[in-house]
């Protein structure tokens, strides 16, 4: 067995899988302050103690993911090898995961270097600090997942075999699909050569907040606005850094195969406090 550390840093918003049902990307950091991608991770079908937080600690059985050429993809081996560790906090202005990720991970600022090197196959994922974000866009889109496929693992699901527990048992029997984002959420920003880009945003969080504010009973044009609000208002008065990572479709070969997968945003600290 092959067990390593990893630093959670990303999941992205959940997508539907024949073979896997319901599938998240994950991306962290090793020990060794090395970008990692785990995928696929069925992570809603997870038992409870098994499901990860971002800026958590995760101890599991890992292996090089052998059908994605992608240098930092690992798939987990056995996911009852998953065992949570320590979670950092938000504690001192951020100041551990600032620690951790700022001092120990290259920032890239020029988009055309980091295509580059996406297409010469060195990396596909990293940490991006744009110059300026120009805006935030929500573009409509499809409302529904494809409904065969939605049939397909409905029943696939509700099929148990030799080695499921009940504790799996009982999750599978109350399991509902993940909901599809009728919408797809993008930023418009500028790298430091000046280029101009825009670039979808897959972050967990952000599909979160859309749904929770459905849920409060605002509707969709509010809702859309409360997003905004904290992505393009509150973020750009923080520090803020994007995870990009590329897609496997794109990957090696595409003008611009990166999505924005995650979002950095610790605070600006007033250096004249800091002296303090």
């Amino acid at each position: 067995m092959a067990f390593m550390k990893v630093l959670i840093l990303v999941k992205t918003y959940p997508v539907l899988s024949k073979k896997y049902s319901e599938l998240v990307c994950t991306a962290g950091l090793t020990e060794n302050f090395q970008w990692i991608r785990i995928y696929p991770v069925p992570f809603r079908l997870l038992e409870f103690e098994k499901k990860y937080k971002k800026y958590q600690w995760l101890e599991a059985d890992l292996i090089k993911n052998s059908a994605d050429p992608r240098p930092e993809s690992y798939r987990i081996k056995n996911f009852d090898t998953i065992r949570l560790l320590h979670f950092i906090d938000t504690k001192n202005n951020w100041q551990e995961r600032k620690n951790l990720i700022l001092k120990n991970l290259p920032i890239y600022k020029d988009l055309k270097t980091l295509i580059q090197k996406a297409n010469k196959n060195n990396l596909s994922l990293a940490l991006f600090k744009p110059e300026k974000i120009i805006d935030f866009i929500a573009e409509e889109t499809e409302r529904d997942w494809d409904s065969e496929l939605v049939n397909k693992i409905e029943n696939d699901i509700k099929q148990p075999d030799l080695f499921t527990t009940d504790e799996e048992l009982q999750l599978k029997e109350t399991f509902e699909l993940v909901k599809k984002i009728p919408y797809k959420f993008s930023y418009k920003f500028l790298d430091e050569k000046g280029k101009e880009s825009c670039l979808m945003i897959e972050d967990w969080e952000l599909g979160q907040l859309y749904w929770n504010c459905l849920k409060k009973g605002i509707d969709e044009k509010k809702a859309i606005e409360k997003v905004r609000q904290k992505y393009f208002i509150e973020f750009k008065k923080k520090d803020l850094y994007l995870y990009l990572g590329t897609t496997r479709q794109f990957h090696g070969w595409a003008k611009n195969p990166f999505v924005i997968i995650g979002v950095f945003y610790p605070p600006f600290i007033d250096s004249l406090f800091d002296e303090f």
